[in-house]
């Protein structure tokens, strides 16, 4: 809710808030990858390949 407030009540709330889901998902991500890694080493690459755009809504509903 008070991200919905965000968005409405301050200039530039959109953005904020997409940047904070976005980085929300990607570190949500990144801690998937390197669980499922072995041991290898995991790049920002894979993990941007692996987001699509409905996780960033499933996620931004989630925050609200």
């Amino acid at each position: 809710m008070v991200l919905a407030l965000v968005v409405f009540l301050l200039p530039g709330g959109f953005p904020m808030v997409l940047g904070y889901v976005t980085a929300r998902t990607l570190l949500a991500r990144w801690r998937q990858a390197q669980a499922q890694a072995n041991g290898r080493v995991v790049a920002l690459r894979d993990v941007v390949a692996t987001l699509h755009f409905r996780d960033l809504v499933r996620e931004a509903r989630a925050a609200f």
